[in-house]
């Protein structure tokens, strides 16, 4: 996807979503790629589906994926020119024959929407997947609902069919979702997408041979603030100003010693 920064902003406000955005250049992602094959040696294949959170805290080279300027530019087109990064973590999804299904059952990520248990207020929050791998139907390619985002908030409940990944077992029902209008966001590795907290979205298992990896990026405006939610209570302990100025001083900037700020 290529657009100047009004194209962009016009698109996600009438359909929640943009896709197909060029982040890393071929050498840029080799050389990622190579450092996340590190982390799986280290950790393996089960631990680092969903288990490597806030790593931008730790690691220069996740850092400079979450501050990345062809990224900031598509993030600051959507958000406004002061953001700040408020969360991050990997997720992939892999092949059975390199992490066998628990009790025979592939994960799958459940139709939901990202700002039900997020516990701030005061802005919206847009969701970047930096993709590692190349994404399709196959391996479990994110589903979009166009223009989901201007229903509001929709009722979440337990979900009922086993292995969804979310952290609460959050899917909203059924009934609430027109799965009939969705549409798939197929990406090249090194390709990005990002989608509005309120659009709904879901993902299928992974069902071939091949991995699905990509680094989910959660990104506010710094008017943004937090709340107490009873639902899920949340800390936010990573966020760091990644564009512009904070005039609100909302959340701690935690930027850790080695990210210089340069958008």
């Amino acid at each position: 996807m290529k657009a100047d920064a009004s194209q962009m902003k016009a698109l996600y406000e009438a359909n929640g979503y943009l896709t197909a955005i060029h982040v890393l250049g071929e050498k840029e992602m080799e050389q990622a790629s190579k450092e996340y094959g590190k982390l799986e040696q280290k950790f393996g294949k089960e631990y680092t589906q969903y288990n490597l959170h806030n790593i931008h805290m730790e690691h220069e080279w996740v850092m400079n994926l979450a501050s990345h300027p062809n990224l900031l530019q598509a993030i600051t087109a959507v958000l406004g020119p002061n953001v700040i990064l408020l969360d991050s973590r990997f997720i992939c999804k892999y092949p059975s024959s390199d992490v066998p299904h628990k009790e025979n059952i592939a994960p799958y990520v459940a139709w939901h929407q990202d700002i039900k248990y997020w516990g701030f207020e005061g802005g919206p929050v847009a969701s970047v997947w930096l993709a590692f791998d190349d994404v399709d139907a196959e391996n479990g390619v994110l589903q979009i609902i166009p223009g989901s985002h201007k229903q509001g908030v929709l009722e979440h409940k337990i979900a009922e069919t086993p292995g969804n990944m979310l952290t609460a077992n959050q899917e909203i029902p059924k009934n609430l979702v027109n799965a009939e209008d969705a549409v798939e966001c197929p990406l090249k590795a090194g390709q990005m997408s990002v989608h509005d907290g309120l659009t709904v979205h879901a993902s299928e298992p992974n069902m071939s041979n091949r991995r699905r990896c990509g680094f989910v990026i959660r990104y506010v405006p710094t008017a943004a603030y937090p709340v107490e939610d009873p639902e899920r209570p949340r800390t936010f302990p990573a966020t760091v100003l990644m564009a512009g100025m904070d005039e609100f001083q909302n959340f701690e900037n935690n930027a850790p010693n080695f990210f210089t700020k340069t958008f």
